[in-house]
């Protein structure tokens, strides 16, 4: 099958890979596993991930309706801050509604009676390589940080939810971090029904010793007999997706720049956040060093420099790996490039372009 480039190209069956690890941790440890819609929103896979999975967890009011019309199963729904025309709204799709701050607690408490409440609590503890992703960066707004004021407002809430990582790939290191949970709120947590451990937490990785995570958020659950929920995104799709892309063209400044049809700016726009290379499987084996750039006018659209085991040439496909998370749920109008289709490998080898975008598309997201 060809298809125009570029497009996401989804593989269930590497998704299937990670589903079944997180069947195993839900089997083993008792806890709840729900989507991270702010990562990973594509629906079109969402029949498949929900035979593994209890639910989604939300960021705002369209994503705790995306999780409630296409994947139907328990809903959360947390945002750094809802709005009075949100709040009832929210109240239709969730099942859970996780509060940031104590005041956006009490300011909307009777309008949620019948929910399950939670508040989010900043432990002050955290994992990530980058500051502009640590919640327990210096003047953090993310969650209550104040101990009084929160155990002031247990009587108003079921659970809590910690969000303290960021691909976090240590195990020694989220077992330290959750040992000072247990001691800092310890008192709190017994009076808890859930609690969720949040996101970021990369235990589908190669590696990962699965079995001891298993039994530490057992134990944990255990300790204080509560439900306990984690919010996988990354873990659950890392390494399903690549973006294919075509080269176009191949330019010389010092070194040969190849242009592909598509843009870091607008189609892997978390690379360029956080100043991460894409990563291009088989590269890396040559000799012949290319950089490879985004067709945008954005001078910096740069996917990175690889070497290649032979010379480009213009027509040549080019797949940017593990291009699932924060890349779908990102992609931007940009220059007007056109977005990435996206299409599905199925698990019986089949392929299926699920959406393409046209004209029709750019022009209907402005006015």
């Amino acid at each position: 099958m060809i298809l125009p480039t570029p497009y996401y190209l989804i593989y269930e069956r590497k998704l299937l890979k990670n589903l079944k690890i997180i069947k195993y941790l839900r089997d083993s440890s008792g806890a709840k596993c729900v989507l991270a819609l702010k990562c990973f929103s594509t629906w079109c896979v969402f029949d498949l991930m929900k035979k593994y999975m209890d639910g989604t967890t939300s960021s705002s009011l369209y994503e705790a309706r995306l999780g409630r019309e296409k994947f139907d199963k328990e809903v959360h729904a947390y945002s750094v801050a809802f709005s009075k025309n949100e709040i009832k709204e929210v109240k239709q799709y969730a099942d859970k509604i996780i509060f940031n701050s104590v005041s956006q607690l009490k300011m909307f408490y009777n309008d949620v009676r019948g929910c399950q409440i939670g508040l989010r609590v900043n432990p002050q503890v955290s994992f990530s390589r980058f500051d502009l992703a640590d919640p327990a960066r210096k003047f953090s707004r993310l969650g209550v940080i104040d101990k009084k004021s929160l155990l002031r407002a247990a009587p108003l809430i079921n659970g809590v939810m910690f969000h303290f990582n960021c691909e976090n790939d240590s195990f020694e290191n989220f077992s330290s971090n959750l040992k000072t949970i247990v001691h800092t709120y310890g008192d709190l947590l017994k009076t808890l029904q859930w609690v969720s451990l949040g996101g970021g937490i990369h235990f589908t990785k190669s590696g990962y010793p699965l079995e001891k995570f298993s039994k530490l958020v057992k134990a944990f659950g255990d300790k204080f007999g509560v439900q306990v929920y984690l919010e996988p995104g990354e873990a659950v799709i890392t390494q399903s997706a690549e973006l294919v892309t075509k080269v176009l063209d191949i330019v010389y400044n010092k070194i040969n720049i190849a242009i592909v049809d598509s843009s870091i700016e607008a189609h892997l726009l978390d690379l360029l956040v956080y100043q991460t290379n894409a990563k291009i499987e088989m590269s890396g084996q040559g000799k012949f060093k290319y950089m490879i750039a985004g067709r945008s006018c954005l001078a910096g659209d740069i996917f990175g420099t690889f070497k290649f085991k032979s010379r480009l040439k213009v027509g040549n496909i080019i797949r940017i790996a593990d291009a699932a998370g924060y890349t779908m749920v990102k992609k931007n109008w940009f220059n007007g490039l056109r977005m990435p289709s996206i299409v599905v490998k199925r698990q019986n080898g089949s392929m299926r372009e699920v959406r393409r975008f046209e004209y029709k598309d750019f022009l209907n997201s402005l006015s």
